[in-house]
């Protein structure tokens, strides 16, 4: 009964009477502040999980281009070791600890 009482009470009300700014009495402009609020902070697709997409986009796109910088040396590299029998044995040495028949191998490891 009192909301029935309460709502009789809104409509009998004058609205002019009221300090409502005046596009808030204009039903359109209401629907499109609603609407753009309703878009900015409640829908799936809002402002922040926006800046979120973007700064990961950024960051994935900066990734990108380190790892192509990084294929780019490693291809050079490849083709070097396919092509140089020097540099060959020299990775080998380095990386594998391989060594000759005829030579002694001495590892140092530095403690830090």
């Amino acid at each position: 009964m009192f909301l029935y009482h309460l709502i009789e009470e809104f409509y009998n009300m004058d609205l002019n009477r009221l300090k409502i700014p005046s596009f808030l009495k204009n039903k359109y402009a209401l629907t499109a502040a609603v609407f753009l609020i309703w878009i900015s902070f409640f829908d799936e697709n809002n402002l922040i999980t926006q800046y979120q997409y973007h700064s990961e986009l950024s960051k994935l796109q900066d990734e990108e281009v380190f790892y192509q910088e990084e294929l780019v040396k490693i291809q050079a590299s490849l083709k070097e070791l396919q092509t140089n029998p020097k540099t060959l044995e020299k990775f080998a040495r380095e990386k594998y600890l391989m060594k000759k028949d005829n030579e002694e191998l001495f590892v140092i490891v530095e403690e830090e």
